[in-house]
């Protein structure tokens, strides 16, 4: 059966939502105010999706899921500019520097992560003897899931 244009929209949506772990108010939310950036509304989404604290931590190797990144983030582990976070949703700003807690960096779940991780992306500069991180600039379209039209969801929210 072929699934009607809702439906592509829909499933697009939820596995954008899904691969973030964002429920679906702080997504609609989050889709809102890329509306009201200058630019492209899907691509200034899925930017501001990719700039939540516990995606970077992600992104920096830290954890080896975006669920076990936002536990770190939640449980305190994680420091921005030197001061403890603990809002997976916090937005970080080009320029902003995340690291592990001095008490945390033994953690033996760090320590996995970071052995496991082979590849950081270009946005993001990475210090493994620090084990610490600065969000250096906004990424770019081509930088983020290929996986994902977010025209489909521009579309599914504006109906």
């Amino acid at each position: 059966m072929k699934l009607s244009e809702y439906g592509l929209q829909l499933q697009e949506k939820q596995k954008l939502r899904h691969m973030y772990g964002v429920n679906e108010r702080q997504f609609r939310k989050t889709f809102e105010e890329a509306g009201k950036m200058p630019g492209k509304h899907g691509e200034n989404f899925m930017i501001l999706l990719e700039s939540r604290l516990d995606n970077l931590v992600y992104r920096l190797g830290l954890a080896r899921t975006r669920r076990q990144a936002r536990q770190l983030v939640t449980h305190g582990h994680i420091l921005v500019d030197g001061s403890r976070v603990n809002i997976p949703s916090y937005r970080v700003k080009p320029g902003q520097t995340i690291a592990v807690r001095e008490k945390s960096r033994n953690l033996q779940v760090i320590k996995e992560a970071l052995e496991a991780n082979n590849y950081i992306p270009d946005y993001l500069s990475f210090d493994p003897e620090k084990m610490e991180g600065t969000y250096t600039r906004l990424p770019e379209r081509s930088e983020l899931p290929a996986e994902i039209n977010e025209a489909l969801i521009v579309e599914f929210y504006s109906r």
